[in-house]
């Protein structure tokens, strides 16, 4: 039989604890700007590259087209809840999008290459000038959009951003940079390989004034074999913009030819027009 005595006891505990809380200690994280660019981007690809399959993989890259109906709230400057609705979103990609306000499409947004149309109560008119435009810059920081696209285009610059706590999950950052100065960081999540959060940061080319974007991805569903985040909620400078709530998404449907057309949208008012005489 041993006998430890009460100092050799005491000293054991101190070891022990020592020990444990080396044990428990995370292992020191590596720090981005220890790695040379060529190391720091083959790590990027990596983690973009799991992203990709967590996503998917195959499936979840040859998407055509997708169709979700949810619910989107817009918040005011001041914080307030400004406008919540029903909302028929229809993506045909890479680059064409129809948005529907109302479950009865009597109010709708279209999107298709250089064109922008509106429809709403007073007809059918074109969008402003810069709408096109803007939804096209918007594309380009899209995650979903680099992820199947642009990751292949020459003058995208990877960068590991490092490791970080985002929305109470352990989290990768990556930046993704082009040739005509935008930039965009993605936390991924460690455990699920799946996007958390993105940001991008602009400035304004006559004032120079910075604005940073934001979006966080969460509660993702498996559909078809592609995850798929059901709420989106959208900041510009740490304010809230929007939040949307999916509550049924579809991928690679046949969607009807002129959806996507301002024929198409003339076509709906025409026969809105006849329901309202009758």
């Amino acid at each position: 039989m041993f006998t430890i005595h009460a100092a050799s006891a005491r000293r054991i505990a101190i070891l022990l604890a020592l020990a444990l809380v080396a044990g428990l200690a995370p292992a020191r994280a590596q720090n981005p700007d220890d790695l040379m660019p060529a190391e720091s981007a083959a790590k990027a690809k990596v983690i973009l590259q799991q992203t990709i399959d967590a996503l998917g993989g195959p499936a979840y890259l040859n998407v055509r087209n997708y169709s979700c109906i949810g619910r989107y709230a817009a918040f005011e400057h001041s914080g307030a809840l400004g406008a919540f609705m029903e909302l028929r979103t229809y993506r045909e990609l890479p680059d064409k999008e129809r948005v529907e306000y109302d479950k009865d499409a009597r109010i709708v947004d279209i999107y298709s290459g250089q064109g922008a149309w509106t429809m709403d109560r007073g007809g059918v008119s074109d969008l402003p000038a810069d709408a096109a435009k803007e939804f096209q810059d918007q594309l380009k920081v899209d995650i979903n959009m680099i992820l199947r696209y642009r990751l292949s285009e020459d003058g995208i610059v990877l960068r590991y951003g490092g490791t970080d706590t985002v929305d109470l999950k352990e989290a990768d950052w990556v930046e993704i940079s082009d040739h005509e100065g935008r930039n965009v960081r993605v936390a991924i999540d460690k455990r699920t390989h799946l996007p958390i959060r993105t940001d991008v940061t602009t400035r304004d080319p006559k004032t120079n004034e910075k604005t940073e974007t934001g979006r966080f991805y969460s509660n993702y569903h498996p559909i078809d074999g592609i995850q798929t985040p059901f709420q989106i909620s959208s900041f510009r400078n740490n304010a809230q913009t929007t939040q949307t709530f999916s509550e049924s998404c579809q991928y690679n449907t046949d969607l009807a030819s002129d959806l996507f057309t301002r024929a198409g949208l003339d076509a709906r008012w025409t026969e809105l027009r006849k329901k309202m005489k009758k």
